[in-house]
């Protein structure tokens, strides 16, 4: 850009750098998503393709953001972790915060159709974002803790509440009352008593929410490459820094192995497109 007397303004810009060496944490939370989800008649008490939405979405974000070493979502909500020494546009606050929540929120929404292809979207959603830092490894490690303990605590009184609605035709109010005051064993004697549901074998995805890391994927003989893997395990005990050490090491993705018949949503969704933009590469070539 060409200079001119009007180029002072830019000394009305504030810096907001993050401090370095420090983890980044961008949490996205939806905005009005209990009226949300009600108007686009989402799957009570969990919604299994609403879900797989806010997955793709955040690969999304992470295939943008190659610096993002994990991702954590459940619900409305999903936490993108970026190495201690990024330096993605310079660390400046407002455009790491800006990015990733408008590259989050088109991508569910350009996703709509491919994870809800029954329902029309009646309405843009909305997502607000927030910068987090924590200085050491145990203050990362405790806020995913903080997250996942989230996930069950809110899903174990979900399932309760809509299964008292739904299926025992308590009214919202009733379902509430019911359950006030109870403890975590008095809900899960309650589902199983009542309606014959052991919480421990739900779907992990809705009781443990996911992680998304990135990994070489080796599929039997038809894939070896890099790419973003979704998981739904316990980041609360030592086990899973464990076996994942790369993530507070030194960055260097494992191999995760799959077979074919058992491909996740999230990892099917990334194939497709590797194999939608070959197929145009080699059209291309050959015009």
């Amino acid at each position: 850009m060409a200079c001119s007397r009007f180029e002072y303004v830019k000394s009305f810009e504030q810096g907001d750098d993050v401090l370095q060496n420090v983890w980044i944490v961008i949490r996205l939370d939806g905005k009005g998503f209990h009226k949300f989800s009600k108007v686009h008649d989402f799957d009570k008490p969990n919604d299994a393709n609403a879900l797989n939405l806010m997955n793709i979405a955040a690969v999304a974000v992470m295939e943008e953001f190659r610096d993002i070493i994990l991702a954590y979502g459940q619900s409305d909500e999903y936490s993108f972790v970026f190495r201690k020494e990024t330096n993605v546009f310079n660390r400046r606050a407002s455009k790491l915060l800006s990015y990733v929540t408008s590259l989050f929120t088109s991508s569910y929404v350009y996703n709509w159709m491919h994870c809800m292809s029954k329902k029309t979207l009646l309405y843009p959603p909305c997502f607000d974002g927030r910068i987090v830092l924590y200085p050491s490894d145990q203050n990362l490690r405790d806020y995913l803790s903080w997250r996942q303990a989230d996930v069950h605590i809110n899903n174990l009184y979900n399932t309760a509440f809509w299964n008292l609605v739904l299926k025992s035709g308590l009214t919202n109010q009733e379902a509430e009352t019911e359950l006030r005051g109870t403890f975590s064993a008095d809900k899960n004697e309650l589902l199983f008593t009542k309606f014959g549901i052991n919480y421990n074998n739900l779907p992990a995805m809705f009781r443990k929410g996911t992680i998304l890391l990135r990994k070489r994927v080796k599929i039997e003989n038809s894939l070896n490459r890099q790419l973003i893997v979704d998981l739904h395990n316990d980041m609360i005990r030592d086990k899973f820094w464990k076996d994942h050490t790369e993530l507070l090491g030194k960055y260097k993705p494992g191999d995760y192995v799959c077979e074919l018949e058992n491909i996740s949503t999230v990892l099917k969704h990334q194939i497709d497109k590797l194999n939608t933009n070959e197929k145009q590469e080699n059209i291309e070539c050959c015009s």
